[in-house]
């Protein structure tokens, strides 16, 4: 069985590669990140957090098997219960009232980000909704996994605790089920199909890399 996820994967390498090397990705690894920019970070992301678990929840709703329904159940408990409790953490410790997170202004970035996985759940099918949320899950999993290997992000880091999170076996093992659930998914599929899934899976590659300059500029509305 060929496996789409490794095409795919191969033809966003160099986005990919783009983004491990972008300048706010370094900073959360050797704790050089300035603090406003990750302050940004933390507010944008929790905005993308919100709207990535109704991803999930469609894709729940849409799954044809209990098995698919619990991979997106737990990653849609993982999103709610542990990634945005790091974000209040994080907000807490900067002196962030967690009332702020909710009413920051979504960024032009993570609104397209959003608009466009969302339009894929409510649209698309179970295997285009996994070949779009990959590029987030998987590529949370390189960054961290790559910058752990580095020994960056000691103990004495403050942005430890942020690779710890997406390196944690639970959120590993929630990653490699998408990606086996996409290479099955996408077996026997027309070449049409399999090209939309790829299609989905860069635009969402593309949109991952956009998010860190976005953090690393603060770009918001210029109006």
């Amino acid at each position: 069985m060929a496996l789409i996820v490794d095409a795919i994967r191969e033809r966003a390498r160099e986005i990919w590669r783009r983004e491990l090397e972008h300048p706010f990705v370094r900073g959360l690894g050797d704790g050089t990140l300035a603090v406003d920019r990750f302050r940004f970070y933390l507010e944008q992301d929790y905005l993308f957090l919100v709207e990535y678990s109704r991803v999930f929840a469609l894709a729940s709703a849409k799954a044809r098997d209990l098995q698919t329904m619990e991979l997106f159940s737990g990653l849609l408990h993982d999103t709610l219960k542990v990634e945005m409790r790091l974000h209040r953490d994080y907000c807490r410790r900067l002196g962030i009232e967690e009332s702020s997170l909710l009413t920051a202004r979504p960024a032009p970035v993570t609104m397209g980000y959003t608009n466009h996985l969302l339009s894929t759940a409510y649209g698309g099918s179970i295997a285009e909704v996994v070949a779009a949320v990959l590029p987030c899950q998987l590529g949370y999993v390189e960054i961290a996994g790559a910058l752990a290997r580095e020994g960056r992000g000691g103990s004495n880091s403050f942005y430890a605790e942020w690779i710890s999170t997406y390196t944690a076996r639970e959120f590993v093992e929630g990653a490699e089920r998408l990606v086996g659930l996409l290479n099955d998914l996408a077996d026997g599929l027309p070449a049409r199909d399999k090209e939309r899934l790829a299609e989905l899976f860069l635009i969402s590659s593309r949109y991952e890399y956009l998010f860190w300059e976005m953090s690393w500029t603060r770009a918001t509305w210029p109006l």
